[in-house]
């Protein structure tokens, strides 16, 4: 088993924890850390088939909600990723926690928004009862460290979403589909580094999404490439509770402390 970079403990970094962590194991069920009805969550087998244009744009409408509202998250990529947040787009705040489990090992890291300020508090480098303050402007490009000022939305569907040209709706509230994600790198913790371990296996990915009673997205699954001949689990995330109110506010100074460089240097900076 790889041992995981920081890179792989951002929040929106779902399939490098899974590589990373779980070790691409393929013998296990995933299951949504939150349950849904059944018609909000499709079957994640997305056949070839003709694209319908009405149908990407209901999907893009409904994806595009995120940025008008506050919600709840929750993803998992098999039995060793959960992520749980509170999104709120409009008023410029989020929380997550992150939990990534693996033989013996367990990694939390928790990710707080409040306007343009990024605070994380991950194990080895935050001290207790206080939370790193990241210069966004360091991180490289491409780095997933979850949530980011003005990005609101950990998976980043709604730019997800524009890497494919085959939606198609299979009931008035389910649509499939597939994902180029050699178009997407740096979404939904799609780095370039899996996209070319992948290789044209990533132009040609099946997803699914549901919308809830109200038109709004409510999941999203995508069957992510195998690896090494052994099937990754699926990224499952969950979209529920729409117009919470999200407890975020600003540390205390006392509270804060600026990121180290090993910080960047170990998201690739």
């Amino acid at each position: 088993m790889r041992t995981p970079r920081l890179a792989g403990l951002g929040l929106a970094s779902m399939a490098a924890v899974t590589l990373a962590v779980s070790g691409c194991t393929a013998d296990t069920d995933a299951t949504p850390g939150a349950s849904a009805p059944a018609a909000d969550t499709p079957s994640a087998s997305a056949s070839a088939g003709p694209a319908d244009p009405a149908a990407a744009a209901e999907l893009a409408s409904a994806t595009a909600a995120l940025g008008t509202t506050s919600f709840k998250v929750t993803m998992t990529s098999g039995p060793g990723l959960k992520l749980l947040g509170e999104m709120d787009a409009p008023n410029g705040i989020g929380t997550g926690t992150l939990t990534a489990t693996g033989p013996n090992t367990e990694i939390n890291v928790k990710t707080l928004i409040v306007g343009q300020d990024l605070y994380l508090q991950v194990p080895g480098i935050t001290k207790a009862g206080t939370w790193t303050h990241v210069d966004v402007s360091r991180l490289p490009e491409g780095a997933n460290v979850g949530l980011r000022p003005g990005q609101i939305d950990p998976a980043n569907t709604a730019q997800l979403l524009t890497s494919t040209t085959d939606v198609q709706k299979v009931d008035s509230r389910s649509y499939k589909g597939t994902l180029d994600l050699s178009k997407a790198a740096g979404v939904a913790g799609v780095s370039k580094t899996m996209i070319d371990t992948w290789g044209a296996q990533a132009q040609d990915v099946p997803f699914t999404a549901g919308l809830d009673d109200q038109g709004r997205l409510s999941a999203l699954t995508i069957q992510l490439p195998p690896v090494n001949g052994q099937q990754n689990p699926p990224l499952e995330v969950l979209y529920t509770d729409y117009g919470l109110k999200v407890d975020a506010k600003k540390p205390a100074a006392s509270e804060i402390t600026e990121a180290p460089d090993n910080l960047y240097t170990s998201l690739g900076g």
